[in-house]
């Protein structure tokens, strides 16, 4: 038997694939569970459509900019490999380090509760208080939705763990009957819903004390936790069968896709529902369709978003392993993470590491406060990702792609000042989440110079 270390991860993705991870990463929690809590942020509806547009175009200059990088660095890893190639491996080791704790495992977990709390629609005892009153790393929650939860995660790791190919057929066909449904939604809500244009002129009181310039830039990364996952083809691209050629299409053509759904999705989820009504509710999409189609209807989409967070939990599940693979491959992560099943030719313990982690999370529950620090952390070392394609750009052999040349800077200006506006912003108005975050890097950073670094110096 060959041994399982050595074997590489096999190459079975198409574009479609690729295209339906990162589609399946994006449409999940944030754009079924964040508008509520945005009602009551910004106030305006103009606002609240307008801040997924603006998060749209932030993640359409993330892809752009990832896709070169993707395209000269064709190796599962995402970040993790970008920043080791640019920065050095300490920057590198860092973000795999965040991804591991709120790249993945703690979007996992939100996810997966999220399911929960949409099933307690038909089940109000698997209803989950997912509201800033929980306390992250607190005592542990044993409510019934929570197995429900863990439950998920677990099958999905499972079916995982016995290979890509089986797991990206059921990605595919979750992804599909998710833009399916969601598609029947947005044709039924203005054709057939009880629905009324003059929610749009119906301001809500806000429940936000700080000004709507800096609320505006903090409800941004609610906003771009949702489209968090525009940039998931890149952690799969050694699997992808012409990454160099595919990985721009799939990053460019899922972000354009799932912006464009976003936006309707809002649109109608105000056509049916006045603002004010809105704030703070966690079920806004099951909201939004009984307001529209009444309890049966809104039953019936309540369950199909409910398949799609399955989708989003499943995405992430084959993402993040790759991550963890690529950094056990150097020498930064347990090694056992760095083997590859013979059969099933699958990162196996890179999966039960993530799973483990994910059902502690969920055990220990968050919401609104998991979200920020899960943007603070991801967007610090996005911004550091797409700041390094300008000083990759001065290299000899370098690819550019024409999207990116156009204009240039702008497109990957655009993103590092968005990330650079967020993150000032979210340190003055939750300091707390931004906090935990630095708490986190720095943690990683005790970690890398106490281990990975020496051990890294005596086999260099």
């Amino acid at each position: 038997m060959a041994d399982p270390t050595q074997q590489p991860l096999r190459r079975e993705l198409t574009v479609i694939g690729a295209t339906a991870i990162v589609v399946a990463n994006m449409i999940g929690t944030g754009i079924f569970t964040t508008t509520g809590f945005l009602a009551g942020d910004l106030g305006k509806p103009s606002l609240v459509v307008g801040i997924w547009v603006a998060g749209a175009i932030v993640a359409l200059a993330g892809a752009l900019s990832y896709a070169e990088l993707g395209t000269n660095y064709p190796r599962s890893g995402g970040e993790y490999v970008y920043l080791r190639e640019i920065w050095g491996p300490g920057w590198a080791f860092l973000s795999g380090w965040v991804s591991f704790f709120a790249g993945f495992a703690a979007p996992i977990a939100a996810a997966a509760l999220a399911f929960s709390e949409y099933t307690a629609y038909f089940f109000p005892s698997l209803s989950i208080r997912l509201t800033p009153d929980d306390s992250f790393g607190g005592l542990l929650h044993l409510e019934a939705g929570r197995w429900v939860a863990i439950l998920v995660v677990a099958t999905f790791a499972v079916v995982n763990i016995f290979g890509l190919r089986l797991a990206a057929r059921l990605q595919n066909l979750l992804t599909g009957l998710k833009l399916v449904v969601l598609g029947a939604f947005l044709l039924a809500a203005f054709t057939l819903g009880d629905g009324q244009v003059s929610h749009f002129a119906m301001n809500a009181a806000r429940t936000s004390h700080h000004s709507l310039p800096a609320q505006f830039a903090v409800s941004l990364i609610f906003v771009m936790f949702a489209y968090s996952g525009w940039n998931a083809a890149t952690y799969v691209a050694e699997e992808m069968k012409h990454p160099q050629r595919d990985l721009p299409r799939a990053l460019v053509s899922g972000t354009l896709l799932v912006g464009l759904l976003y936006v309707a999705l809002n649109v109608a989820f105000i056509y049916a529902v006045p603002l004010d009504s809105m704030k703070g509710v966690v079920r806004v999409g099951a909201q939004a369709a009984s307001s529209l189609f009444g309890s049966r209807g809104g039953g019936f989409f309540a369950a199909v978003m409910s398949v799609g967070l399955l989708s989003c939990v499943s995405a992430m599940v084959i993402v993040g392993p790759r991550v963890y693979y690529a950094m056990a491959q150097d020498g930064c992560f347990f090694k056992d993470v760095a083997r590859v099943h013979s059969r099933w030719g699958s990162p196996v313990w890179a999966i039960v590491y993530q799973t483990g982690a994910s059902i502690v999370m969920i055990l220990t529950g968050t919401f609104e406060s998991l979200i920020y620090y899960i943007g603070f952390a991801l967007i610090l070392f996005a911004g550091l990702a797409t700041l390094g394609v300008f000083r990759m750009r001065r290299r000899a052999g370098w690819k550019r792609l024409p999207s990116v040349s156009w204009c240039y800077p702008l497109v990957p200006g655009l993103f590092v000042a968005a990330c650079a506006w967020m993150l000032l912003h979210t340190l003055v108005v939750q300091p707390r989440e931004s906090l935990l975050g630095i708490a986190t890097i720095l943690c990683g950073a005790l970690v890398y110079w106490a281990r990975f670094r020496k051990s890294r110096n005596t086999t260099a």
